[in-house]
């Protein structure tokens, strides 16, 4: 499903076998979808469904005359003050389920929502926003969202290596940032899993409980902590590595304008854009170096969880039950 224009998307697929009719339902949540009248019927591949309100959800039911049902949902969740909100559903696992569309969502930081953007995340029925930032970082640039004692929200920092978040940008500005480079972000990833077992045993416990889903989890730029929060979550459910991978590297397009942005900012300054880019971008090798580290030293992202963060077989199996369809 891609979103085309405001209110209007369009929805391709296919279906072995040759062309049949597929009715297509509308809801702003999975749970709410309307089944009793189809928004479009086709025999073609690809539908466009217009009117549809900007600043809410989209979910549709795909019912082909033969075959299953299908739900999808919109990976990419317009909403002004964030470029990094997105919905983790749709993924299908190694046992041919699917994750569940509307329950995970990961974004980059909540304190620049616009007023606009803020009512869009508000519909979306989150229960609890887990948040990854330091405390400095948090008192830096506090929170939009929550706004109210209906969503929880729970701090979970974790420290990208030895730097406070905070201070790197005024480094990088002054001139100070040769210690950046591939090395220290990879390190800085393989120190998220090493150094912080607790809080990933945490994060499981909040994610385990059906009363805080639909969840969100964050950190600043949503692809660093954000993005190896994500991996574990979709290796733990069985979704295979190649698509936690390109999950990860939808990172880099959608941070692409806020890149663009700081570069300009620093450009000015007489700083070496290619000397720092580690830091501002998200390459997938990075992710695959990670999990390839996880894989040799624990044998698998979920013996890593059981073993090191102490998250039991029985919250990973109720996950899965919860969360795959």
């Amino acid at each position: 499903m891609t979103r085309t224009g405001s209110g209007r998307v369009e929805i391709c697929w296919k279906i072995a076998g040759g062309p049949v009719e597929v009715q297509v339902f509308f809801g702003e949540s999975p749970e709410s979808i309307d089944r009793r009248s189809p928004l479009a019927r086709t025999r073609n591949h690809c539908v466009a469904i217009e009117g549809l309100n900007p600043d809410a959800a989209c979910f549709f039911e795909l019912v082909p005359h033969r075959g299953h049902p299908v739900i999808v949902g919109e990976r990419r969740i317009p909403a002004e003050g964030i470029t990094n909100l997105r919905d983790l559903g749709g993924y299908r696992t190694q046992d041919g389920r699917r994750l569940k569309w509307g329950k995970i969502y990961r974004s980059s930081n909540l304190g620049r929502l616009t007023d606009r953007g803020l009512a869009r995340v508000r519909r979306m029925g989150i229960r609890l926003v887990c948040d990854f930032r330091t405390e400095a970082e948090a008192v830096k640039l506090p929170n939009r969202f929550p706004d109210s004692q209906d969503v929880g929200y729970v701090r979970l920092p974790i420290q990208h290596g030895d730097y406070e978040p905070t201070i790197v940008f005024e480094r990088i500005k002054g001139g100070d940032y040769d210690w950046i480079s591939e090395e220290f972000m990879l390190r800085g990833y393989i120190d998220c899993v090493e150094r912080y077992p607790e809080v990933w045993a945490r994060f499981f416990q909040c994610l385990a409980e059906p009363r805080n889903r639909p969840l969100l989890f964050h950190c600043t730029g949503g692809k660093d902590r954000t993005g190896a929060a994500a991996a574990l979550i979709l290796l733990a459910l069985g979704v295979p590595s190649e698509t936690v991978v390109a999950d990860y590297g939808l990172s880099d397009a959608y941070n692409a304008d806020v890149r663009k942005a700081v570069y300009d900012h620093l450009r000015p300054l007489g700083v070496d854009i290619e000397k720092v880019e580690p830091y501002f971008t998200a390459p997938e090798s990075r992710i695959r170096a990670l999990l390839e580290y996880v894989d040799t030293r624990y044998g698998s992202a979920v013996d890593y969880l059981v073993k090191r963060a102490g998250v039991s077989e029985k919250t990973i199996a109720l996950l899965k039950d919860d969360l795959l369809e």
